[in-house]
């Protein structure tokens, strides 16, 4: 090869990423110039769906743009994740994801039509405390009293679920372990006929979202032993957590955050992990999301995945142990 075509193949060359690479930087530079979509993989009305209107108004405010929420329940979640691969890897499609179909879903599941690495992380949301309650004439008032009558019932206990694969039921069934106790699983199509069978007896003890049952306790219709998280929840502040309680190991709150498809430009998810982190910064947010219960986290893209990693791990082993299966 001459001189002249090598020095014409190299000028081509240049060209060539010279224009690959501002590509993607136009689409950074430029995001967002139209609206965006924010898929709620749940029904309206409930904590997700609340939680994804509540951010995305804000990020609308911030990005100029309209942030439009889309409904798109059923499966576990897995039609809300589907929903977000149909759409291109731009960034103008996001789904509020949850510790269901972006951790749980890849043990409970055989077969599942999407996998971990086809989203990209963009940024944790709200950490949700549950909360193990009794019904109000159960014959215990603290955990210590709750694990000592478990294992003297031994097996005869029913815990109900709203759920498979909830945090609440995950939860329920690392509470079994760890104080040492069985019980009967009895899964539900939902939290509110769940917690209706506790409120009438006809199930012994669940392990359910702080806001789902606060109103039930607070009418002394249900009583609360604990709450899972680290901290103490602000709607039932009276209530111990597990770990002043002598289980600092067991934290355990459902969880959402925002994610984005794979191949979505770094730059873009960049600027959705400031936007968003800015989001949760606002004082008024910070009070929405308390209302529903809500702990406000934030935090790096890097964070994100590596929590749902080990988020995925954990309860792999917990799922296994158990036998806990959707199918």
């Amino acid at each position: 090869m001459n001189t002249r075509r090598r020095n014409t193949l190299a000028v081509l060359a240049s060209l060539m990423t010279a224009m690959a690479l501002p590509q993607t930087s136009r689409a950074a530079d430029g995001y967002p110039n139209k609206p965006l979509r924010l898929i709620a993989p749940s029904s309206p009305g409930g904590i997700l769906d609340i939680t994804s209107r509540i951010v995305g108004k804000k990020l609308s405010e911030r990005l100029g743009q309209p942030v439009v929420v889309e409904n798109m329940a059923g499966a576990a979640g897995i039609l809300g994740m589907q929903g977000l691969l149909r759409a291109e890897p731009d960034g103008y499609t996001m789904v509020m994801g949850s510790s269901g179909p972006n951790a749980v879903n890849y043990t409970l599941y055989s077969k599942l039509p999407y996998a971990m690495s086809d989203f990209a992380p963009v940024i944790r949301i709200i950490t949700m405390p549950n909360a193990l309650v009794v019904n109000a004439n159960a014959p215990v008032k603290t955990l210590a009293e709750f694990r000592d009558y478990a294992r003297k019932k031994q097996g005869n206990l029913s815990m109900a679920v709203s759920m498979i694969g909830t945090s609440g039921h995950l939860g329920g069934e690392l509470l079994k372990n760890r104080l040492d106790f069985t019980a009967v699983t009895v899964p539900y199509k939902g939290a509110a006929p769940a917690t209706n069978d506790l409120v009438a007896g006809q199930v012994d003890f669940t392990v359910e979202n702080v806001i789902t049952v606060a109103p039930l306790v607070k009418a002394g219709r249900l009583r609360a032993l604990a709450v899972t998280t680290r901290e103490r929840s602000q709607i039932l502040p009276d209530v111990p957590t597990l770990a002043e309680q002598g289980y600092p190991d067991v934290d355990v709150g459902a969880w959402l955050g925002v994610l984005v498809a794979a191949r979505t430009p770094p730059a873009v998810v960049a600027r959705l992990n400031t936007e968003l982190n800015a989001v949760l910064a606002d004082e008024e947010v910070k009070k929405q999301l308390a209302q529903q219960g809500g702990i406000p986290l934030g935090g790096t893209s890097a964070e994100f995945d590596s929590f749902i990693r080990s988020e995925k791990d954990r309860w792999e082993k917990i799922i296994k142990a158990a036998g806990i299966k959707a199918e």
